[in-house]
């Protein structure tokens, strides 16, 4: 008989799976909770990057409705927010203009005045300064490989993956064993398609009675430009060209800091046509003659890519499961049309705090905190994604242009009270959206020209993305005879064009097409484990540690 893997054992009262906004406002929030009621509580932050913040990518214009709530005299402790927002534009780009929408004539709500522009990695990283402060325990470079459960089923902690093991399964002279890490509550804040969320929807059956989540895939550069191009505390959104009407997408410039602009450049993964590729329709967008200018003389400094949750109200899952909860963008609780998630990640992690809070001093452990899935949608949380709530199904389905107009009348609307529209569904996955190769020409994309366009391999080197080559591979192809009978055969082989970062090429080898997975090159945007026409790829965490390291991002 096997023998039975006997792990080192961590216990702590909480445990919190992710370094990230929702997952550090919770651990802050527990350890704020027990000093008010003098209690003592343990809290863990497992985080699968090399330190806090390298795995954390955003625009961001910040809402800073959580961190005034979480901590009052941030600015006074230092956090890395020195600049608001002062200029805020809407634009339409046409292939060769622009045209502004009047501030006006937008929703409220859409205001970014008194939000402020940051690196969402370097405020993790102050809050994860501020957390150890109060006594948080951190443990950065490990990634939970594993969800543990007792004999009832209900979640008791995770599991480390193994280090040291080789590509064929080996143990290396390196290899050291996971560790076990036991808490009375799982707070899993992985982010957007975590591996363990995914499985833990699965097992309590979190998304019945919910629509399917909806995805987009964010790409982001972070150029230093000339001093006389900066305009500090300007917020621009823009909507149309590179993109037709039936794609859904936009894009951003934040100028802020000394002379840094963040530019980036969001698409929806339910578009149908296989042969677009995300990347470079980012790359055209800087050529447009109205944005160009703005990063002649300058510098690029980083490059990253991620996936986005676009649900919002209609696909948050079942929060709530026996031993924990899903908390901040492992949720879904990112609002679309504002293009922003930190804040509701730091509430919502902030308002399962209180309720684990209250398990603990009524002695409770491993049972379902089903206040915390009664609260959510009355909360801040709640009324902010309700307002927006149709947005992304009328962009959908009127397409961008008319989809843009009817959503702004429909926030409008929400915003006074009411809606003429109801609530609008998703109608399917994102990974059902594509349609064969045959019913479209392939896109020929302009050469980079190094200087304002780039290739994807000059950009991953950017994101100081980094991965022991000889490991387990972590992007897994369940059937390799249906990749190529369908991924390739018939979509044309989208992956090697969706993908941000060149992990996956279809390669000609003796007249037969070879899929070739780099998986080194991976920035953990998870865009394969949502958008494969046939639901083939899974991305599982790789060895702790690795993946980008992304700076002042």
């Amino acid at each position: 008989m096997a023998e039975a893997i006997q792990r080192d054992v961590l216990e702590t009262d909480v445990l919190v799976v992710g370094g990230g906004p929702a997952g550090l406002a919770a651990a802050i929030r527990l350890k704020q909770l027990a000093a008010e009621r003098n209690h003592e509580v343990s809290v863990c932050v497992l985080e699968k990057g090399s330190e806090i913040g390298a795995h954390i990518l955003s625009g961001a214009v910040i809402d800073p409705i959580g961190l005034n709530e979480l901590i009052p005299d941030w600015k006074e402790k230092g956090a890395p927010l020195t600049t608001e927002v002062h200029d805020d534009r809407f634009l339409w780009l046409t292939r060769t203009g622009a045209f502004r929408f009047p501030n006006f004539a937008m929703p409220r709500l859409m205001n970014n005045h008194g939000n402020y522009i940051a690196s969402l990695a370097n405020l993790c990283r102050w809050l994860g300064q501020q957390a150890e402060g109060l006594g948080v325990e951190i443990y950065p470079g490990f990634a939970a490989a594993e969800v543990l459960y007792d004999d009832d089923g209900a979640v008791t902690g995770v599991a480390t993956g193994d280090m040291g093991i080789g590509k064929n399964g080996e143990k290396k002279d390196s290899y050291t064993e996971g560790m076990e890490l036991h808490a009375k509550y799982t707070l899993i804040a992985e982010g957007v398609r975590g591996s363990l969320a995914k499985q833990l929807m699965t097992k309590f059956d979190l998304r019945k009675g919910v629509d399917p989540q909806k995805f987009g895939i964010g790409l982001k550069e972070l150029w230093q430009i000339a001093p006389g191009k900066h305009k500090r505390g300007l917020v621009q959104h823009s909507f149309g060209w590179p993109l037709d009407n039936s794609t859904g997408g936009g894009s951003f410039l934040y100028h802020f800091d000394d002379n840094l602009v963040s530019v980036g450049f969001v698409m929806h993964l339910n578009y149908a046509n296989p042969y677009l590729s995300p990347f470079d329709e980012f790359q055209r967008f800087k050529t447009h003659p109205f944005i160009r200018d703005t990063f002649e003389g300058g510098k690029r400094l980083s490059y990253g890519a991620r996936a986005i949750t676009e649900g919002g109200y209609q696909s948050v899952p079942k929060l709530a499961f026996p031993g924990g909860a899903l908390i901040g963008c492992a949720a879904g609780f990112v609002n679309v049309p504002r293009i922003k998630g930190s804040h509701n990640a730091m509430l919502s992690g902030m308002l399962a705090a209180e309720h684990v809070a209250e398990a603990l001093a009524e002695d409770r452990s491993a049972d379902e905190l089903g206040g915390y899935d009664a609260a959510w949608s009355e909360s801040e949380i709640g009324l902010d994604l309700w307002k927006v709530r149709n947005a992304k199904p009328l962009w959908s389905k009127l397409g961008t242009f008319l989809g843009v107009a009817v959503g702004g009348f429909d926030m409008w609307c929400n915003t006074l009270g009411f809606s003429v529209l109801g609530t609008l569904r998703h109608d399917k996955p994102d990974s059902e959206t594509l349609q064969p190769a045959a019913n479209f020409s392939p896109i020929a994309y302009p050469k980079p020209d190094g200087k304002l366009t780039f290739d994807k391999l000059s950009s991953v080197f950017l994101s100081n993305t980094n991965h022991e080559e000889d490991q387990p591979p972590h992007l897994k192809v369940a059937d390799m005879a249906l990749q190529k009978a369908s991924e390739h055969d018939v979509f044309a082989g989208p992956s090697q064009r969706y993908c941000p970062a060149g992990v996956y090429e279809w390669v000609e080898e003796g007249g037969t097409p070879r899929f070739v997975i780099n998986a080194q090159n991976c920035v953990h945007c998870k865009t394969c484990d949502i958008k494969d026409p046939n639901r083939n790829i899974t991305w599982v965490p790789p060895e702790g540690g690795g993946g980008p390291n992304y700076s002042n991002m």
